[in-house]
């Protein structure tokens, strides 16, 4: 039995996050037929096409025909999901726009995942990483040495819009169980960048700043060693620091050059001593979380991800051996797999899928948000874990955050806990003491949902590990999170995000050849972890409804460093190479970059010859043609760039976008943080949202990870203080309050 076994999904998407949300799907049973027209999918020619509509039937339909359209329609009849990435307004003159197919269909799923957002000037826009990631204020918010927006070379909002696109699908059909009724779903770019790299902050201070690119304190950043070869010191919380400096003797250090001594500067030539395998021994030896730069291109070949099962072979019938990375997340009664490569779909498959299945007549009821009535655990701390359940909440869980009295050791950082931690409540309990763990488990009994990131073996110490959970409450679903899986010589590790930023090779790969590591502003492992430990959540809810029954969910860090590089992983024996950056990276080509005006910066993203001539009347330059042959694959930096880029930095932005949008060459405005949050496009589509917090004021934030027709979601509450709805939330599960007196006399709960 699978997740999702059974179910029909119609993909009529292309490019990245439509195709890579029904992979998710697909991996976990459903049945996945991909629509394609007659030319192909956009982006059938990079390596990631494989892994992203593996386990799919194909077929091509004409949808511009009536019998491409009809054929379209018959396959819809006996689809549960619909996926589409159309542009406003053409699935409209389809026909195949939410409210039609939901009113003649009532039962399906309808998912729309436009690149950018559902309205605006820049909606028409094909898919296109660099101009969401700038349109948004991401590009400007990663580390960089100059005053400028970064190319980020891993399309990591693009995964996070399909990984969001995967659970709202997931938590829509888990309302269907209960109401009969399908309904509209709708994950944009601007979605997706909420979850990835949304942000929380005051209302009127610099909106997501930059940082530096090697990290942005002495404690959490990538250093040299006497080798040339780098390490991430990653010991964000002071008891970890205080074992580096033990480590590295760095107390005597500081005493021989002077109290003034800048840290970092000293740290930096501490290491440049000794070559990285002595210092990374040395460190292991203490317990300091640290890592190497590694090569992505070793990162599958690794322990982690061999541990993990994340290795994947598929035998092309042409390019012989596929590899790519594996299902990212574990369900331990109804594991996923992949079912083979894209292959395309008999006249028989397309005949029995359009079939319509009897169905029970709709129960109907309120419309509500999908997760309402689920009840979750968090036991989560700083990003993976806590974010995990905060996805849940955005989606309509009841989500009770629990600390002990030291409280989760982000909370110091503001607005970051702010934003993984909204939408719960707080209760303050004591696990370690005996009461409070019997208080925990009576709650557990009445809960549908645990989440956790502790270190292999915490679990079983407090005695509430899944054994423990299932014997009290079959129907309960822990969801387990670390950094490198359960099993193998790595599980036991601490981890932080940017040990795998390191050791997979994202660090690397956005640095360049020959260029320093990058160390990515956005904690990208961490949030993407939690992402898709929501989809597997989602995923085993939906399992329940047909089994009865919970289950164990596992997934790590290491799992997402390798599915949020997945089209630069999946490779073949004489596969293309995926690109790569360079120090402040603009783009991957001349015509794919970001470039300056007179008054901010732009992003190009041509994707053809004919966009290349109009580019070049538009800025009235001489005959590229014979000047620069091939001229889709001319360098970023070389000298058609640096024509574009004298031709480009006089003029004013907005004339000059007009022009590029009259000629038909797809271009857009790059925005700095504080242009991003007045931004019209990103308010109407929703993407912020004012908030008052009790204790820091007017707040702007990113209001929701997906929006829904029949249930309004987002968060009904900011993050919570430390143990402040303890009480009532014991009342609710049903404590008395003489045992809820006698456990805070006893300073087993508290309030903080």
């Amino acid at each position: 039995m699978t997740a999702f076994q059974g179910l029909r999904v119609l993909d009529v998407s292309q490019g990245l996050a439509g195709p890579m949300a029904v992979m998710m799907l697909a991996d976990f049973g459903a049945e996945a037929i991909k629509v394609e027209p007659p030319g192909g999918d956009r982006g059938k020619d990079k390596p990631g096409y494989l892994a992203w509509n593996r386990g799919k039937a194909r077929t091509v339909l004409d949808l511009d025909t009536t019998e491409g359209l009809a054929a379209l329609n018959d396959l819809l009849a006996g689809a549960d999901v619909a996926v589409f990435d159309h542009a406003p307004g053409r699935l409209e003159a389809l026909g195949l726009d939410a409210a039609s197919l939901t009113a003649r269909l009532p039962r399906l799923i309808h998912l729309w995942v436009p690149p950018f957002g559902v309205s605006g000037p820049w909606s028409h826009l094909p898919e296109h990483h660099g101009m969401l990631a700038g349109l948004t204020g991401t590009a400007f918010r990663q580390g960089s040495y100059g005053d400028q927006p970064i190319w980020h070379v891993m399309p990591m909002v693009l995964h996070g819009q399909a990984v969001m696109a995967a659970a709202a699908v997931g938590a829509a059909l888990k309302d269907r169980f209960h109401t009969g009724l399908g309904q509209a779903v709708t994950v944009s770019g601007a979605h997706g960048n909420a979850e990835i790299a949304g942000p929380v902050g005051l209302l009127d201070a610099p909106g997501m700043m930059q940082g530096h690119p090697l990290g942005g304190s002495a404690s959490y950043r990538l250093y040299r060693c006497g080798d040339g070869q780098w390490l991430f010191l990653a010991t964000l919380f002071p008891h970890f620091f205080e074992k580096a400096v033990d480590a590295l003797q760095l107390r005597r250090r500081i005493a021989e050059a002077g109290p003034m001594i800048d840290a970092g500067a000293l740290i930096e030539r501490v290491f440049l001593e000794q070559p990285r395998a002595h210092w990374l021994a040395l460190l292991a030896a203490h317990d300091v979380p640290a890592a190497p730069v590694g090569d992505r291109a070793d990162w599958l070949n690794s322990g982690p991800m061999g541990d993990n099962a994340m290795r994947l072979v598929l035998e092309h019938p042409k390019l012989g051996p596929v590899e790519m990375p594996g299902v990212p997340v574990k369900l331990s009664e109804t594991p996923g797999s992949v079912r083979g490569l894209m292959r395309k779909a008999s006249p028989g498959e397309l005949k029995v899928f359009a079939q319509p299945r009897a169905a029970p007549p709709a129960a109907g009821g309120e419309p509500r948000p999908p997760l309402a009535g689920v009840r979750v655990l968090d036991l989560g701390t700083v990003i993976a874990g806590a974010y995990a359940s905060c996805i849940l909440a955005n989606f309509g869980a009841d989500v009770i955050k629990i600390e002990s009295s030291e409280g989760d050791p982000f909370r110091p950082f503001g607005p970051g806990f702010m934003n993984h931690n909204r939408g719960k409540r707080g209760v303050g309990l004591n696990l370690k003491a005996p009461e409070g763990r019997a208080a925990f488990l009576d709650m557990a009994r009445q809960s549908d949902v645990v989440i956790d990131n502790y270190r292999l073996g915490v679990r079983s110490r407090l005695g509430i590990d899944y054994t423990v959970l299932r014997a009290i409450n079959p129907r309960i679903i822990s969801a387990s999170i670390n950094a490198y899986g359960s099993t193998g010589a790595e599980a036991h590790l601490p981890g932080f995000d940017p040990l795998l930023q390191a050791r997979s090779g994202m660090m690397a790969a956005q640095g360049g050849t020959g260029d320093e590591p990058v160390f990515h502003s956005v904690a990208v492992n961490d949030v993407a972890t939690a992402a898709v430990t929501a989809f597997g959540v989602i995923a085993a809810l939906n399992a329940r409804e047909t089994s009865g029954l919970g289950q164990n969910v596992e997934t790590c860090l290491a799992a997402q460093s390798a599915l949020f590089q997945s089209g630069a992983l999946t490779t073949w024996p004489g596969a293309p190479s995926a690109p790569i950056g360079e120090r402040d990276c603009v783009g991957f080509s001349a015509l794919d970059r970001y470039y300056p005006c007179a008054d901010g910066w732009i992003t190009l993203g041509l994707t053809s010859e004919a966009q290349a001539a109009a580019l070049q009347r538009v800025l009235g330059a001489e005959d590229w043609t014979a000047r620069f042959p091939g001229i889709l694959s001319q360098p970023r930096r070389g000298d058609l760039a640096y024509e574009i880029f004298e031709l480009i930095r006089p003029r004013d932005r907005s004339e000059l976008l007009a022009s590029l949008g009259d000629a038909g060459v797809p271009a857009a405005p790059v925005f700095r943080g504080d242009e991003a949050r007045s931004e019209e496009w990103l308010w109407e589509s929703g993407f912020f949202e004012l908030r008052r917090h009790p204790m820091w004021g007017d707040l702007v934030a990113s209001r929701a990870y997906a929006d829904f027709s029949r249930g309004a979601s987002g968060f009904t509450r900011l993050d919570p203080d430390l143990g402040e709805h303890t009480v009532e939330v014991l009342r609710e599960f049903g404590f008395e309050i003489d045992r809820i007196r006698a456990l805070a006399e006893a300073r087993l709960i508290f309030r903080g």
